[in-house]
């Protein structure tokens, strides 16, 4: 498409040595990628609020990624974008041989389980562990999902959601353990690191996205917290100005509603 020339062109333009932006030239595969990953959150952002417009701009921004990187890589004569696409076709075809090819499934589960099937047969050889192949930049709620998916895969895993729910009851007492021994802040983060990857076992049985949980819970607070604001703005006063007292009986309010 012509436009996806023009953003070739606009990146290329950017990194020229003679011509370019200074920024734009100092820049390296890993320098970027902070940026990769903030941009890729403001897409998630923007899905979560339903802001069509936004999320126009955002993918325009994380496409700019991918652009960037491949113009790196073209420079350094690795690889360009064209290799990324074609990369990327090959690949969407080779997993679904029941929409390109003759296979057929019964349901979305078979189809899942023959794409896992597919994956695991192009990887490496040097993928040789079964928890290999999980990129330590993923958030660590959505890691701690992937390293539990994979331990699975091999019977390594919880039968039901009840003992699940016993073992945040056990690190949580841990916890109360740790404190009232007043252990040293390394050791209550090993412990709270325990309730965490135990609740997003609970998560990845109940099939729900951690992270998507706690982003919902994350916008829950901030809309509550917000009309408390408001409505202490109304007696012309703050919330520093405030006691808990009166912030709680503010924050049972907006819960009721939010519920009415």
């Amino acid at each position: 498409m012509r436009e996806m020339q023009d953003l070739l062109d606009v990146m290329a333009r950017l990194r020229d040595p003679d011509h370019g932006c200074p920024w734009d030239r100092q820049q390296t595969c890993a320098t970027i990628v902070p940026h990769t990953i903030e941009e890729a959150y403001e897409v998630a952002d923007a899905i979560a609020r339903q802001d069509w417009a936004e999320l126009r701009d955002e993918l325009g921004d994380l496409l700019f990624q991918v652009v960037f990187y491949a113009q790196i890589a073209r420079e350094e004569r690795r690889f360009d974008f064209a290799d990324v696409a074609r990369g990327i076709v090959e690949k969407m075809t080779r997993r679904h041989p029941h929409v390109f090819g003759d296979e057929k499934y019964a349901d979305a589960a078979e189809q899942t389980a023959a794409w896992e099937r597919i994956k695991a047969a192009e990887k490496t050889e040097s993928l040789a562990g079964v928890l290999d192949g999980i990129p330590l930049a993923l958030p660590a709620l959505t890691r701690a999902v992937k390293l539990q998916k994979k331990a699975s895969k091999v019977g390594f895993d919880w039968g039901a959601v009840e003992p699940i729910l016993a073992k945040i009851q056990e690190e949580i007492a841990e916890i109360h353990h740790e404190i009232a021994s007043a252990a040293p802040p390394e050791r209550l983060a090993d412990e709270l690191g325990d309730v965490l990857f135990a609740v997003a076992n609970l998560a990845r049985h109940l099939q729900l996205d951690p992270e998507a949980a706690l982003r919902g819970t994350n916008a829950k607070f901030e809309r509550r917290f917000r009309r408390i604001e408001a409505w202490l703005a109304e007696q012309g006063r703050t919330p520093a100005e405030s006691t808990l007292a009166e912030m709680d009986a503010l924050w049972e309010r907006a819960k009721a509603e939010a519920r009415g």
